[in-house]
């Protein structure tokens, strides 16, 4: 049977573990959300391949001095909840903002992404991003549409010829 120390240590390690493996971590404040609206947003998080978990904050504190990000201390206050993105550098923020605009008892502390600390707003400002595949469509377009004018001013000439022949 393992002592409550070692059970401590074990609980550091695996959050250090998983700030170090995340692309993005986001630190939420849950109080007032229900069990039915915590329940959807979990399922909403492991459905993305999110990890959101409650963790005790002296524990992640010393996670977090573990692993070097101290600047997270200063949200680790009240009831914390963490999300760890492993696979979308993305996904834990769009989850988490999209989420809290329809329920407003989750509140967004801040989060850490490629290693640097971000604020609440920061946060945001990236949830409010397209995704990959919209990033690469709007770029697309972009690189289609001098082209396209082309092709539209070449027949729009070809046309006004036609009609002065006839």
């Amino acid at each position: 049977m393992m002592s409550v120390r070692e059970e401590k240590s074990q609980v550091v390690s695996e959050i250090a573990e998983k700030l170090r493996a995340s692309k993005s971590t986001v630190l939420t404040d849950y109080r007032g959300l229900n069990v039915a609206q915590v329940t959807q947003l979990r399922k909403l998080c492991r459905e993305a391949g999110v990890d959101f978990k409650v963790y005790k904050n002296t524990l992640a504190r010393r996670a977090t001095a573990e692993v070097g990000l101290t600047e997270l201390d200063e949200m680790l206050t009240g009831p914390t909840a963490i999300a760890f993105s492993t696979e979308d550098e993305m996904a834990a923020a769009k989850i988490l903002s999209d989420f809290a605009k329809t329920n407003d008892a989750l509140e967004i502390k801040g989060g850490v992404m490629e290693g640097k600390a971000m604020t609440a707003d920061e946060v945001k400002a990236i949830a409010s991003l397209p995704n990959r595949e919209g990033l690469l469509s709007m770029l697309l377009s972009v690189l289609q549409a001098p082209m396209r004018n082309f092709a539209l001013a070449v027949k729009a000439v070809g046309d006004q010829k036609e009609g002065q022949e006839a």
